[in-house]
């Protein structure tokens, strides 16, 4: 391990800033569609009445694009390595994110955000595993730390390419002579910045772990692996849940912002800016979590810090203490902070199993915890509507209830996972 970590020194950085700058891209076009889609809906004729059940079925085509996608690059990864899942994963995104500035009907909106859905679903887990498989394991915690934290950061800039999408697009139409509007030249903006990560991708090296797993025939990439040796299905459902909390917070506290707001009577949120100050909170929230699970050696007591930070911060955010918007952005940030913890959550996962199949669960378990968004979304709208002339407040009580059982899942999970930080990572599963 000590050989290897001092053989891969010289080129360990670019491997981090690379792996950091495809986690932006990443994020910046998971996010992008809660930016843009009332602009594109309404461009499309498909707002009014039933723009709210749109938003859902889009954004839940777009996770479940991801949930299958884990699967998908995260076998590849093991089988074929994991520089090429990068390779594949940031084509098809790319070309999903260009192809959806031109979308007119909403099957072929739904049909494009499968597909880059499928292609984001292979960038975190991908760069993950290559960077702790690469750096020592007492400093590995500092390189995921510095993907999962500029990565957040992709989001912001994806609030200001969608606020400002109309001065890109007259630019562009200037220069070219197109008819863009501002959502179509968002997505193109992700498309091209993908593009360019294709070229820079194409200086980094597989992992030595990898290589080795290889030689050595053990079985690679075998998902159902997982599913037959019970204590391995355990360890992976409790990864799992650790992760749920945020994308409770992330899908529905922010993503679905405007109505619960309007219900509290909280006046003029704007959801690019909500989704600006989260996703800057988060990646405060990871720089914290990561330096102190470093300083601290521990990976589990600093998830279970934040994950009571998360709650507490959620009731304040679901029953306001004040309704004035600065506070409630305020809010936002601070929420988006107690989510930093992903980093950590995701380390973790890679860390806790055998090389021939950490690729595959390095990619299924963020994807499965951005999937569950899909559950989380419709119980919320379930509850919402069965609660729905019983309370004065149906969407702020059903997004509590979602809450509560995320928070109670993601607490039983973490208590019942040992602690990863500073585990030697050069071994293999059996089944």
């Amino acid at each position: 391990m000590n050989s290897t970590s001092l053989r891969i020194k010289s080129p360990i950085n670019a491997l981090v800033i690379v792996a950091a700058l495809g986690y932006f891209v990443d994020i910046y076009d998971l996010i992008l569609f809660n930016i843009v889609k009332k602009d594109s809906l309404e461009a499309l004729g498909l707002g009014g009445v039933d723009y709210s059940s749109n938003e859902i079925f889009l954004f839940n085509c777009q996770m479940g694009g991801m949930l299958l996608g884990g699967i998908l690059w995260g076998i590849l990864g093991d089988k074929k390595g994991r520089l090429s899942v990068l390779f594949g994963s940031i084509l098809l995104y790319s070309v999903a994110n260009i192809a959806n500035a031109f979308v007119t009907t909403l099957p072929q909106y739904a049909f494009v955000r499968i597909l880059a859905g499928l292609g984001l679903a292979g960038e975190l887990g991908a760069g993950i595993t290559l960077v702790v498989e690469s750096m020592s394991k007492e400093t590995r915690g500092y390189g995921t730390m510095l993907i999962v934290t500029f990565g957040a950061l992709g989001a912001v800039f994806a609030g200001m390419v969608g606020k400002d999408g109309a001065y890109f697009a007259s630019v562009a139409n200037a220069t070219f002579g197109t008819s863009l509007v501002g959502w179509e030249m968002a997505y193109i903006v992700g498309g091209l910045l993908g593009f360019f990560l294709l070229v820079l991708r194409l200086g980094t090296f597989e992992s030595r772990m990898f290589h080795d797993a290889r030689e050595s025939g053990v079985g690679r990439g075998q998902f159902l692996m997982l599913f037959k040796n019970k204590q391995l299905l355990r360890r992976y459902i409790f990864c799992i849940l650790i992760g749920l909390p945020v994308w409770f917070i992330v899908g529905i506290l922010i993503a679905l912002c405007i109505p619960i707001t309007t219900e509290m009577g909280i006046q003029g949120v704007a959801t690019g800016t909500v989704v600006m100050y989260t996703y800057i909170g988060l990646s405060v929230g990871d720089m914290l979590s990561g330096t102190m699970s470093q300083l601290k050696r521990s990976r589990k007591r600093v998830v279970i810090a934040f994950l009571f930070f998360s709650l507490i911060l959620t009731e304040f955010y679901l029953f306001p203490v004040s309704l004035q918007l600065d506070w409630f952005y305020s809010m936002c940030f601070l929420l988006g902070a107690a989510t930093g913890y992903w980093a950590l959550f995701v380390t973790m996962a890679s860390e806790l199993f055998g090389t021939n199949i950490r690729a595959t669960v390095t990619n299924t378990v963020p994807n499965f915890v951005r999937g569950s968004v899909i559950p989380l979304t419709l119980l919320y709208k379930f509850l919402a509507d069965f609660l729905e002339g019983t309370t004065r407040y149906p969407k702020t009580g059903a997004a509590a209830i979602v809450g509560i059982l995320s928070f109670v899942l993601a607490l039983w999970g973490i208590f019942s996972i040992r602690d990863s930080y500073s585990r030697d990572l050069n071994y293999v599963e059996r089944d």
